[in-house]
């Protein structure tokens, strides 16, 4: 009698998923996650050690980050397995703003909102404008200066925030129970936003690996604290100075640290919400 060999793989030939096409992770190429649904352009494609991942980001300018598994992509609604690109030039790499979004070329700034974000803090405006002053501006979103967190009830009195006008301000170093505290709770509604930043001033803000330094020093209650920085560094005793020092140091979002893009990506977030221009 003759000896039949079977393969160990019982499944009908019917029944067999064909391979997926491979297409190269290129920047900027839309796809679609079969298993969540998220659907953005391909950011970024990274080797780890459980294998290559792609970071996707959709039109709100939210992240995700994936395994490229094989089929596991939506490509114009046919399923695909995305491979990392070989050969590809740096240049092939999207633009992007200093905040890390997609840059638009030739985009012209909107027309002025009527919502704003006021920011407590000269250094602190500038920090906002050099990091996200592209995006605002598309966004049609105007930041203001605001000298201290006493004027607040005035200021949000004076422009009543509505569902078309929306109030965000970012106020430094919000600490549970004090009175800066209170008074962002009494302003903070449906239209009016407060959030404060963890860090004593917005220099700490900076990252010290940007500056050049291995961290920012710890000066001691009652002394001023740029003041004291500025001694501790060895640095002159001119914050103005020193202050132009850091900010010439900032070049994008990945010059700061991660609690203060959360406050101000949440308050962009919040006006951008607020109806149309």
């Amino acid at each position: 009698m003759q000896n039949r060999h079977y393969s160990p793989d019982l499944t009908p030939p019917w029944k067999k998923q064909r391979p997926a096409p491979e297409v190269p992770a290129d920047p900027d190429l839309v796809v679609e996650e079969v298993t969540s649904g998220f659907c953005g352009a391909v950011i970024r494609c990274e080797k780890t050690a459980q294998g290559p991942t792609v970071t996707l980001e959709d039109r709100f300018g939210k992240h995700r980050v994936f395994p490229m598994e094989p089929r596991g992509f939506l490509l114009e609604g046919r399923v695909v397995t995305l491979v990392r690109p070989q050969g590809r030039p740096a240049t092939a790499t999207p633009a992007r703003t200093a905040s890390g979004s997609l840059a638009v070329p030739g985009a012209r700034a909107r027309v002025a909102r009527a919502g704003r974000i006021y920011v407590e803090g000269r250094h602190d405006a500038e920090l906002v404008e050099r990091v996200w002053g592209d995006d605002l501006r598309i966004e049609g979103v105007v930041v203001e200066y605001l000298e201290g967190v006493d004027d607040l009830p005035a200021i949000v009195r004076s422009f009543s925030p509505g569902p078309d006008a929306r109030l965000g301000v970012l106020v430094d170093h919000l600490v549970p129970g004090s009175k800066e505290s209170r008074i962002a709770a009494g302003v903070t509604g449906d239209h009016a936003l407060v959030v404060g930043h963890p860090y004593i001033d917005i220099w700490e803000a900076v990252k010290p690996s940007s500056v050049g330094i291995p961290a920012w020093p710890t000066v001691p209650r009652g002394q001023d604290w740029k003041t004291g920085v500025c001694r501790a560094l060895g640095w002159p005793e001119n914050t103005g100075a020193a202050w132009q020092r850091i900010l010439s140091c900032v070049r994008s979002y990945k010059d700061l640290e991660p609690a203060l893009l959360g406050r101000v990506e949440e308050l962009i977030d919040f006006v951008t919400a607020g109806g149309a221009a």
